[in-house]
């Protein structure tokens, strides 16, 4: 049975930067949302738009039919699935269980296993698109699990994001996700590099932008991101410190399966300098600064 507003509830925890739209998204569809966060000063406008509050997981999770999470690092997710307060502790059987935290693959299998043994699904759903893409409804959404328990959830997924593909069982979504950063984190340190050249050389580079956005040269970042480094603006879409997070779930990935990344681990490098500069709120983008200060 597919989840339709009239007959499920629905569990969010995690109110950041890109959960805030999510879970407004659902509510807006309909569906009757319980939220759940560390602080919940930051759930605050959701509650006045009618969204209802749930002091902890095992709290929320007996009164929802399907749950989703975007957390921090691999260590909440841990705690919010398996600890003792946790959902697989409180939920029901049958109860769909989405993490679109950007996680391990290891502990996405061990989450699906657990849940299983109790008669639930789990899904790792991993997202891109950062803080616009949540905005718009437009994420990618790359999904490990089984087929069926996808299809129960997809319609919940498609009022989040535009591109949504189950890539394979548990785990599958995760490593997809990693795909994903390692693709982003050697092209952002070409945007900086291009506009530090662009400036140097004496020219505009905005207007430099509007001539190689649309070329081969042409990217997301580029598009999106270049503009705000160009403004001056550095303010998260994606924190910094989750990035690195991620490079280094990426990297331990990469150990285990006996592949080196050396395009990785020079941006991994490079972000750990601009965290230790201080800059570990700002977003991805901010890796610019790391020329600024060393003119």
């Amino acid at each position: 049975m597919m989840f339709s507003p009239d007959q499920t509830t629905i569990g969010f925890i995690g109110i950041g930067v890109m959960g805030t739209s999510m879970a407004t998204h659902l509510h807006h569809a309909g569906y009757e949302v319980h939220l759940y966060t560390r602080t919940k000063a930051k759930a605050q406008p959701l509650l006045e738009k009618g969204m209802h509050w749930a002091d902890s997981p095992s709290e929320l999770a007996k009164q929802c039919q399907c749950i989703v999470t975007i957390v921090g690092y691999p260590r909440d997710v841990e705690e919010v699935y398996l600890g003792e307060d946790g959902l697989l502790n409180h939920a029901s059987p049958g109860c769909v269980l989405i993490d679109m935290t950007t996680s391990s693959p290891l502990l996405a299998k061990r989450i699906y296993k657990a849940a299983a043994e109790k008669g639930m699904h789990a899904l790792d759903a991993p997202v891109s698109g950062g803080d616009v893409g949540a905005r718009n409804a437009a994420l990618s959404i790359m999904v490990g699990g089984d087929a069926e328990a996808f299809r129960q959830a997809e319609p919940i997924l498609r009022l989040m994001g535009s591109n949504i593909i189950r890539q394979g069982e548990a785990g599958a979504g995760q490593h997809t996700k990693m795909v994903n950063q390692i693709a982003i984190a050697s092209n952002m340190i070409g945007v900086c590099e291009a506009l530090v050249y662009a400036k140097s050389a004496g020219l505009d580079p905005a207007s430099v932008l509007k001539s190689i956005e649309t070329g081969a040269a042409g990217s997301w970042s580029l598009q999106h991101l270049a503009p705000r480094i160009i403004a001056g603006r550095f303010e998260p879409g994606f924190f910094v410190k989750h990035f690195i997070k991620d490079m280094g779930i990426a990297l331990q990935s990469a150990e285990e399966m006996a592949i080196r990344l050396p395009g990785l681990e020079l941006a991994r490098k490079l972000y750990g300098e601009l965290a230790d500069a201080g800059f570990g709120d700002e977003g991805t983008h901010a890796l610019y600064k790391l020329w600024e200060m060393n003119k």
